[in-house]
């Protein structure tokens, strides 16, 4: 992204999303799409048992991991259908994620503004747990500019001062 002084806004894709579910699982489903930034639109039994819920999601949430948490929460029993609608402007920001204080251009990602702290902690408690100890400290940073959000550290392996106290005779180590 260039530089934030120079942007006047960013949109985002919306889909308009249509998910068919048994009855039992409406309230699931809600909780989920409010969770991933969805607006319902309407919702339409068809049956006394099917329910058709209409939402607007940003296409981010849908292509992340939207359709495996549905299939997760329905037990399978739930379909979606999605189509592009629009752009529309939101509050998105560049986190940016930093390995002993060089940013890795694979690890950023465009993220809402008021989940930008958490999914830097996320990622940089993931990364701490993924990356081995080193003979020095790793410093894992996420950051948003020039402004670090969140820091775990991989601790370097401890050093053995007394290494030189074993090893039996003193004449076998002249």
């Amino acid at each position: 992204l260039p530089d934030p002084a120079d942007i006047q806004r960013i949109e985002e894709p919306i889909v308009s999303a249509e998910i068919m579910t048994p009855k039992d699982y409406v309230g699931t489903i809600m909780t989920l799409c409010q969770s991933r930034r969805g607006n319902m639109v309407h919702m339409e039994y068809l049956t006394e048992t099917r329910v058709q819920l209409h939402y607007e999601i940003p296409l981010n949430e849908v292509i992340y991991d939207f359709f495996d948490a549905l299939k997760s929460k329905t037990k399978g029993y739930a379909s979606l259908d999605y189509e592009f609608k629009e752009y529309r402007a939101a509050k998105l920001v560049k986190l940016d994620i930093l390995l002993n204080k060089e940013l890795i251009d694979a690890f950023s990602t465009i993220v809402p503004e008021e989940e930008a702290y958490a999914k830097g902690r996320t990622i940089c408690a993931k990364l701490k747990k993924l990356i081995p100890m080193h003979q020095f400290e790793v410093p894992i940073q996420a950051a948003i500019g020039q402004k670090v959000i969140a820091r775990e550290t991989v601790r370097a392996y401890r050093k053995d001062v007394i290494a030189k106290c074993y090893g039996g005779d003193i004449s076998r180590k002249k």
